[in-house]
């Protein structure tokens, strides 16, 4: 049966279909029109400056860090260019995978791998990490020949620092690390100037000057706008601000001298602080042993930091500024000027010496080499008298005590240009309380003031406090700030501006006190504990050797009975200043588990005062006999500084200029200007 179609009604739905197609069509249309007119017309200025950064992308040039060069110009701390193979974790893919590839073809150490490793952890994932660092031409060869095989690793040109004299005069110098995590976050808390002055710097300075100038030597970063490819490869230059670099700091450190005395130690533990008394300039700043800052600039590896970091020596402690002693006898010249001053003792004043001293029950005894009879406050000094500085502590009390010698600058920091100093011990009834937390353990016994006398007990100071003291003594009060940093260059203008110490105000002190006490150490030079090492000196100083104990003795145990244990002999200590009488130099040293201060630190001071005073160096045979703690007046001819060879450098080769400049290739990639 034949079915008969209406076609009106086909048509007419027909129509219907086609009018909702197009209605549809034209509601898309308009919703396109719609978002043309939003994204051309109300984003046209925010797209286009998307667009613009993502075609021009802005790096930022790292600037080369300041040098550091001693007083003379001898430099310090440099800089030299080197290629580094770098990996981005995010664009790596397989890092293991990669990294056993990349050995294939540069040689990757099992070190390398840890130390990228601990830079993973520390760091972000975006962030480019070394994996090896240093390549050789070779190697960068090799390596861009098969770029293509390893996305997110790249060769890039880099500033190194370099401290070409290795292990000398490490401590003061410092070095610099890679930026970890906690100071990252420090750095958030910094002002957005100074944070957009970091933008692309990696490292920063870490200990000694290196971390107390950072801001000086590290320039001013630029920057570069490149326009970019699709695939963010680097198509051209569009615009360049060269970085600023870094501000050369001058020193007034002798490094030749800190050689000097850093050879004299030799393998023995202890410290050494020299002072221009007449405007706080330290000329000798040195801790033994020492280590080699070239190990940390790109990361130290596990086993040298275990080396250092467990060595029972400590050559990572800065013994001049954080290490803390009993000053021995040293001190006794200062308790001899806190007499004077608060007038609990006249100079004529004679006490009968017996070589012991009674006192609750307890005797406190002389060293053997002490010599009984009546003593005045100059035979006191000069023979090293127990009993008459026990007499006088106890006279005097602990918080008198305390109030005569803070001023000279013991129990408190100094305020040298360093971070971490410490502030020693000058104890007195309210430090008492605050040190110790048992009731009982604060309360202040007479008995404990009398080993105060001679410089035991609780006193305990760094080598710098002394030697600050000595040099308030020798100027007859003046007081300065001590400062390693005589000026600061700057390399653009080349200009030079002087870093003066502060002067603080001075202490009140009679000429005829200041007379008395150094005449007495100048009497130590020449008929006391220090006359064999100062024989035929061709200058006059003034010293005082010091014995402290290392440990404390049991009752009724003998010196010698624990002094074959070497870490548990006395301390040898020598303070000195000279010429006596207008000073120009003042020192303190120490020199661990010595023995006596005559026999191990005073041969040190005399060869400092011949090299400053008269511009001798020692004879090869003295030194090795100083090193073994056996010298007294130098022996052999002298010789002259020129003499001395530092490490790297010929014996009388002028001090450089300045380091050399980095490649081409490094410059552009660093933006260090060739």
């Amino acid at each position: 049966m034949t079915v008969l179609k209406n076609l009106e009604q086909e048509l007419s739905r027909f129509r219907l279909r086609v009018l909702a197609a197009a209605v549809f069509v034209l509601f898309c249309f308009g919703l396109l029109v719609a978002r043309l007119v939003y994204l051309q017309v109300l984003q046209h200025d925010n797209l286009a400056e998307r667009a613009e950064n993502n075609r021009v992308t802005v790096v930022p040039i790292v600037p080369n860090r300041g040098l550091i060069k001693d007083r003379n110009g001898i430099v310090l701390a440099s800089n030299y260019s080197a290629y580094t193979l770098e990996i981005t974790p995010s664009k790596a893919g397989n890092l293991e995978a990669t990294i056993d590839a990349l050995s294939q073809v540069v040689e990757i150490q099992a070190r390398d791998r840890r130390r990228f490793k601990r830079l993973m952890d520390e760091s972000k994932s975006f962030e480019s990490l070394p994996i090896r660092t240093k390549l050789s031409d070779e190697e960068v060869a090799r390596f861009t020949a098969q770029r293509f095989r390893f996305p997110g690793v790249e060769i890039k040109a880099r500033l190194f620092r370099h401290y070409p004299l290795g292990e000398v005069g490490s401590h003061l110098i410092g070095y610099i690390g890679r930026i970890n995590q906690a100071e990252k976050k420090a750095m958030d808390e910094w002002d957005e100037e100074d944070i957009a002055n970091y933008r692309g710097t990696e490292y920063i300075g870490k200990l000694g000057l290196e971390q107390a100038y950072e801001r000086e030597l590290h320039g001013i970063t630029g920057f570069e706008q490149v326009e970019t490819s699709a695939g963010g490869r680097a198509v051209r230059r569009l615009a360049h601000k060269p970085p600023t670099p870094g501000n050369t700091l001058v020193l007034s450190i002798d490094i030749r001298l800190q050689a000097l005395v850093e050879e004299l130690y030799k393998d023995r533990r202890g410290a050494l602080v020299a002072l221009d008394p007449r405007n706080g300039e330290v000329l000798a700043f040195v801790s033994k042993p020492t280590f080699d800052p070239n190990l940390f600039v790109d990361g130290i590896d596990v086993e040298n930091w275990r080396e250092l970091n467990e060595n029972p020596d400590k050559p990572l402690l800065n013994r001049a500024l954080r290490g803390t002693y009993p000053p021995g006898s040293t001190y006794k010249p200062l308790m001899a000027m806190a007499a004077l001053t608060s007038g609990k003792r006249a100079p004529g004043t004679v006490i009968m010496d017996n070589l012991t001293f009674n006192f609750g029950g307890r005797t406190f005894g002389s060293p053997e080499t002490d010599r009984p009879g009546p003593k005045d406050m100059r035979l006191a000094i000069v023979g090293s008298s127990n009993v008459y500085f026990y007499t006088l502590a106890n006279e005097m009390g602990v918080d008198l005590i305390h109030d005569e010698l803070a001023p000279f600058g013991l129990g408190e920091r100094t305020g040298i240009d360093l971070q971490g100093e410490v502030t020693g011990d000058l104890p007195s009834t309210d430090w008492k309380r605050k040190k110790f937390r048992r009731p009982e353990q604060q309360k202040w016994y007479a008995g404990e003031t009398i080993s105060l006398g001679i410089g035991q007990g609780y006193n305990n100071f760094t080598m710098l406090q002394l030697a600050q003291a000595y040099a308030v003594l020798a100027s007859g009060g003046q007081r300065f700030r001590p400062r390693l940093v005589r000026e600061i260059e700057d390399v653009v203008r080349h200009e030079r501006r002087h870093i003066s110490s502060d002067a603080l105000s001075p202490l009140p002190l009679r000429p005829q006190d200041v007379t008395v006490i150094r005449d007495a150490m100048f009497g130590v030079t020449q008929e006391g504990t220090s006359r064999l090492v100062f024989a035929g000196a061709p200058y006059t100083s003034g010293g005082k050797t010091g014995t402290a104990q290392a440990v404390g003795l049991r009752a009724g145990e003998k010196y010698k009975d624990v002094k074959t244990d070497e870490r548990k002999r006395d301390h040898s200590l020598y303070v000195a200043f000279a010429p006596a009488q207008q000073p120009t130099i003042a020192l303190a040293l120490i020199v661990e588990n010595a023995g006596w201060g005559s026999a191990a630190a005073a041969p040190i001071a005399r060869r400092v005062f011949d090299f400053v005073l008269a511009s001798q160096l020692p004879s090869e045979e003295d030194i090795a006999l100083t090193q073994q703690g056996r010298s007294m007046a130098p022996i052999g001819a002298p010789r002259p500084i020129s003499a001395l060879a530092l490490p790297g450098m010929a014996a009388s080769a002028p001090p450089p200029a300045a380091a050399s400049a980095p490649s081409a290739a490094a410059s552009a990639a660093s933006g260090v200007r060739p």
